[in-house]
Parts: C-alpha cells; sequence; structure tokens
C-alpha cells in the first residue's frame, strides 16, 4: 500500500514539473517572439492620456526600403463608456522624398469601448511602393461619443498626425556609392595619367639628351671624314712624289769618268 501511494506522488509530482517546465518554456518562446517583434518595431504615437476618454498608441517597422513591408500595429483604448462612430488610419509615402502618396489605410466603424473592456487592435502589413523614400506619416481619422455618468459628449472631428518608419533612400544610396567609385576611378586615371606625364617628360628629356649625342656623334663623323680625304689625299701627293722621284733618279743620265 505504502509503495503505491509513494508511486502516486512521484508521478503527480513529476506531472506537476512537466506542467511547470512547459509553461516556462511556453512563456520563454513568447517572450522572445515579442522582444523580436520588439527590435523590429518602434513606438512612434502614443496620446500618453486620453482623447475624449479614449488612448491611441502606434507602433510600426522602425526602418524600411522600397519594395520591402511595413507592419503597423495601432491600439485603441478607453477609460469610460465610448461609441465610435468611425475610426480611420492612413498610411502616407513621399515619392522620391517630396510627393505624398497612400500606400495603406485601415476602417472601422460602430463599435464601443470601455474601461473593462480588451483594446482595440489592428495589426497590417504592406508594401513599401518604390521610389518612395523618407519618413512616411500616419493620419488618424476619430469619430466618438464619450458618457461620463450622465454627461455624453460628442466628438466628430478630432484628427492626429505622426510620422513613422523611414524607407531609407536606396537610389540616392547608390548614386552615392557610383559617385565614390567614379571619384576613385577618377583619381586613379589622374594619378596615373600624371606618372605618364612624367614619364614622357623624362622620355623627352632622355630623348633631346640622345639627339643631343647624335649631333656631337655626326660632328666627329664630319671630322673623321675629312680626316680621312685629307689622308687620302696626302698618300696620293706621296705615292706621286714617290714614283716621281724615283722615275726622275731613273731617268737621270749616267755620269761617265
Amino acid at each position: 500500500m505504502n509503495s503505491h501511494l509513494h508511486v502516486a506522488t512521484f508521478l503527480a509530482v513529476s506531472i506537476l514539473a512537466l506542467g511547470l517546465f512547459g509553461s516556462v518554456r511556453a512563456q520563454g518562446s513568447q517572450r522572445a517572439v515579442q522582444t523580436s517583434f520588439e527590435a523590429e518595431t518602434h513606438s512612434f504615437y502614443d496620446s500618453n492620456s486620453t482623447v475624449l476618454g479614449m488612448r491611441i498608441q502606434a507602433n510600426a517597422t522602425a526602418q524600411a526600403q522600397p519594395t520591402e513591408n511595413i507592419t503597423v500595429v495601432l491600439t485603441l483604448t478607453s477609460q469610460a463608456e465610448s461609441y465610435v462612430k468611425y475610426f480611420n488610419v492612413s498610411i502616407f509615402g513621399f515619392l522620391n522624398g517630396t510627393d505624398s502618396i497612400l500606400m495603406s489605410n485601415k476602417s472601422d466603424n460602430d463599435f464601443w469601448l470601455n474601461s473593462t473592456s480588451p483594446p482595440r487592435s489592428y495589426n497590417w502589413t504592406f508594401p513599401v511602393p518604390e521610389w518612395v523614400s523618407g519618413m512616411t506619416y500616419g493620419e488618424v481619422r476619430l469619430a466618438n461619443s464619450i458618457k461620463f455618468g450622465p454627461v455624453t459628449i460628442d466628438n466628430d472631428g478630432f484628427v492626429c498626425g505622426f510620422y513613422m518608419t523611414n524607407v531609407e533612400n536606396v537610389y540616392l544610396a547608390k548614386l552615392e556609392h557610383d559617385f565614390n567609385d567614379l571619384t576613385q576611378n577618377y583619381d586613379q586615371l589622374n594619378n596615373t595619367f600624371n606618372n605618364l606625364t612624367q614619364s614622357y617628360d623624362e622620355l623627352n628629356k632622355t630623348c633631346a639628351e640622345l639627339q643631343q649625342n647624335l649631333t656631337a656623334l655626326q660632328g666627329n663623323t664630319n671630322e673623321l671624314f675629312s680626316t680621312r680625304e685629307v689622308a687620302a689625299v696626302l698618300g696620293v701627293t706621296t705615292v706621286v712624289f714617290v714614283v716621281t722621284t724615283m722615275y726622275l733618279m731613273m731617268r737621270r743620265p749616267k755620269q761617265y769618268w
């Protein structure tokens, strides 16, 4: 009997431990997902106080590029009995950072909120059009009725706006990158041109020195030719003189004693 009781106790403790471990793992996984989501998003608007009894909060993707997605999470809470006649949020981008374009909007109407009801949350994702850059802009329009005891206050024209997700100007970044590459290539070509100019000047100087040496060599050659001509004339003259002398000696009459 005692052994059965021990086994039952052990199984109960094991089941309880497994349940607690699973709960801790689930909470850890939930915190990880929440942390990842918070790391990718940023709070861009919070009324911090009630707007005629209501609070508006807007979170969205912090950074994006054209053609990438933006996720927006907008939450409405109420501190009093509030009937929302109309609610709309529009997200605008700016083509080339200047001309506004509607990227997305979300609308809702005819619903109640109070301090005990869960927040009204809107979570949606949309792509960024091409050529949109810079800060995007969110605009909220709200028409509601708020009850404070026996008093009812109507609000038919509440509007608030806020800047949100920054869309990187990848085209400008590419142009800057290309410009830097072209500038670097220009500097390299300019350095190469300067080196070639310096080499040309050195080669031109060498050619001038060679020309001077060639002129001097031509002068020496001319002098050598002149010397050879003089030597030839002198040789011929010498030969003629020798021949003439020998001839005269041979022709001289013999003397008889």
